[in-house]
């Protein structure tokens, strides 16, 4: 029982921490653009509309999605109580990648907006220019 706990709290790591820095950047996202905390990419670091506006959309996807995880996370570790440690390692093991690629892909999505949102200098197009 102590390996499953011990499994089942690793599996609640990644959503968690998804939670906290969604709500974080949602909310106070890094007041100035720096190369160590944040949501770092050479499009969202153009300037400080496109800094705000990428982390506000980041943080909205990722506190959603932390919590679907969460959940998700919860209900398949409990299927592995009083299984054996290599059913536990196997299902911990795809829980633990799935969460690994659901961590990754809003940047995809991000970075689609702020490139249909802003232009290459990170100027704001104009309504027309969106269209």
């Amino acid at each position: 029982m102590k390996f499953w706990i011990f499994m089942f709290i690793m599996n609640l790591l990644i959503p968690i921490i998804m939670i906290i820095f969604g709500k974080l950047f949602i909310k106070n996202a890094p007041k100035s653009i720096n190369m160590a905390y944040g949501y770092r990419t050479s499009m969202s670091m153009k300037n400080k509309d496109t800094w705000s506006y990428a982390h506000k959309l980041f943080g909205g996807i990722w506190h959603k999605l932390g919590f679907v995880l969460l959940i998700l996370s919860i209900i398949a570790s409990l299927f592995t109580i009083n299984r054996s440690e290599n059913i536990i390692s196997t299902v911990t093991l795809i829980i633990q990648t799935t969460e690994m690629i659901v961590l990754i892909l809003p940047i995809f999505y991000v970075e689609k907006k702020l490139k249909n949102t802003f232009d290459s200098d990170g100027n704001r197009k104009s309504i027309e220019d969106i269209k």
